[in-house]
């Protein structure tokens, strides 16, 4: 017995199945009439038994064809759920996505974004993590997140940038500090206040430093930190004023602490970074346009 079958084959006999006729299965398939009988033959000899009784020009199955049609099925609805899956990753509705971050922006912007994201796109899976901007440089660029979110200046041959609207920088302080009823707080304000500053190897810290000299006002920094989140958490815990961007500030603001906007022009350069020759990634895109969606809500 010949056992080799193929998907015309099982073409053929499905749609007979489902029509209940030669006829109705040419119609399905777009196929002549002959053309189907002679196909529905050839699966009989193969197999070696009879699928179906010929009466008149009607086609009754046998016991063997509804055993056969159960499994055949079980094939089809593979196929549909794949042809299902790849227009689902076609338009972005499933899929996995990596996400790294910096922490500054991991309290409220970003987690913002990814909510935005999955709301249309229920079956997608998205994995997140907090790093510093130049490790999460150098793990997308091994392809370890299809997406990082850094603070510029930052470079790496192996990834492609695509920078963000500045981020201005924002005055956070106690609610019960004298400057927090004031609508916009001057560098000159916060002269003698203490401070709670971002390290000085940072770029943020070198624009800050530079501001307080050209109007001739010193802070006195009491505590220095690299990370912005932390800054926030010791204004919380009062022990100074700190000057951060608005994403990190915003998740901060409440009724122990005020964010207020700075008059001098001081901003945070954030950035969007792919592995080479994967910004155009439908769902990296898709994640980076509701990154941009949240920074203008």
């Amino acid at each position: 017995m010949k056992s080799a079958l193929n998907l015309r084959h099982l073409e053929a006999f499905r749609a007979v199945m489902v029509a209940g006729s030669v006829v109705g299965a040419a119609r399905l398939l777009n196929l002549t009439q002959p053309g189907v009988s002679r196909t529905i033959g050839l699966l009989e000899l193969r197999l070696g038994y009879a699928l179906f009784e010929r009466r008149g020009r009607r086609l009754i199955p046998t016991p063997e064809a509804e055993s056969l049609y159960r499994e055949v099925e079980q094939v089809y609805a593979g196929i549909e759920r794949i042809s299902q899956v790849a227009q689902d990753i076609r338009f972005q509705r499933a899929g996995a996505l990596r996400v790294a971050t910096l922490p500054a922006l991991a309290q409220g912007l970003v987690p913002h974004a990814i909510t935005r994201f999955l709301e249309t796109r229920p079956s997608v899976k998205v994995f997140v993590q907090s790093l510093p901007s130049r490790q999460i440089a150098e793990l997308v660029s091994v392809r370890q997140f299809e997406v990082g979110v850094v603070e510029l200046p930052l470079t790496h041959p192996a990834i492609e940038t695509d920078p963000l609207p500045p981020a201005p920088v924002m005055a956070v302080l106690p609610a019960g500090h004298r400057l927090a009823n004031l609508p916009v707080i001057s560098l000159r304000d916060l002269a003698g206040a203490r401070m709670i500053l971002l390290s000085q190897h940072s770029y943020v810290r070198y624009q800050i430093d530079d501001a307080f000299s050209s109007v001739g006002a010193a802070p006195e920094v009491v505590v220095e930190t690299p990370s912005s989140s932390i800054a926030c958490a010791m204004v919380l815990a009062g022990a100074g004023i700190t000057l951060v961007s608005k994403w990190t500030a915003e998740p901060f603001a409440g009724s122990e602490i005020v964010v207020r906007p700075v008059k001098e022009s001081l901003a945070s350069r954030f950035a969007i970074i792919y592995p080479k020759g994967l910004s155009e990634a439908a769902l990296s895109k898709a994640f980076a346009e509701e990154l941009r969606a949240a920074m203008m809500s």
